[in-house]
């Protein structure tokens, strides 16, 4: 027999060790971790460490996840209240920049909305290029990543040479696109294309339908 027949036949047999326990005792193996020799029985249970191990920083990743989760679900709450209370645009507006950039940190952030019902002054109200209106028109959802070519930039005024990465937020009636929220960031990893955008699709939805109250 070679060491192939052995495998299979224990394979075949899974009683086989269970049925001749003094093995476990009398063959040993090489250490995991070391050059010493031990027995079946240690070796297991060095293996069985080695899994617990790996399900504790398993666990241990699960419950700091959702740790996070939990923190931003509260900012998102706070912001939903903040914009339920705003009773008109620049109390909305003050709102919804305060809590982007204190509660999540977001040093900057811009908005530009189009074909509102009503006439308003400030810069968010400001002309949109076509190619942005276009581009905003056809997300899907948000996009986060480098800032590319988009015009978007210079909304972020004196920050706009320093930015590295963006997040372009589509601002929705129904199906029709009104708006673009923008945040932007120094760091490159602040936004990047892989990361998840669940947060940042609520938060754009909560904005949108905070704006349809205001403007029409």
């Amino acid at each position: 027999m070679n060491a192939d027949d052995v495998a299979n036949y224990l394979r075949e047999h899974p009683d086989f060790l269970s049925e001749h326990g003094e093995l476990f005792t009398q063959l040993t193996v090489p250490h995991p971790h070391g050059g010493q020799a031990i027995s079946l029985a240690e070796r297991q249970l060095h293996a069985l460490r080695d899994k617990i191990r790996l399900l504790e920083g398993k666990l241990s990743e699960l419950i700091r996840f959702g740790e996070e989760n939990d923190e931003i679900g509260e900012k998102v709450h706070r912001l939903s209240l903040a914009l339920l209370e705003a009773d008109r645009f620049e109390a909305l507006r003050h709102a919804l920049f305060h809590s982007l950039r204190e509660d999540f940190a977001i040093p900057h952030v811009a908005m530009r909305i189009w074909n509102s019902v009503l006439s308003r002054e400030g810069e968010e109200f400001l002309p949109v290029p076509d190619a942005v209106r276009f581009f905003a028109g056809d997300m899907r959802q948000p996009y986060c990543g480098p800032p590319g070519n988009l015009d978007v930039l210079e909304w972020f005024g004196e920050a706009s040479p320093h930015v590295r990465s963006v997040a372009l937020v589509p601002l929705r009636r129904d199906a029709r696109t009104f708006g673009l929220l923008a945040l932007a960031s120094e760091e490159t990893e602040r936004f990047y294309p892989e990361m998840g955008t669940l947060y940042v699709s609520r938060i754009g939805d909560l904005t949108s339908s905070a704006l349809q109250r205001q403007l029409g």
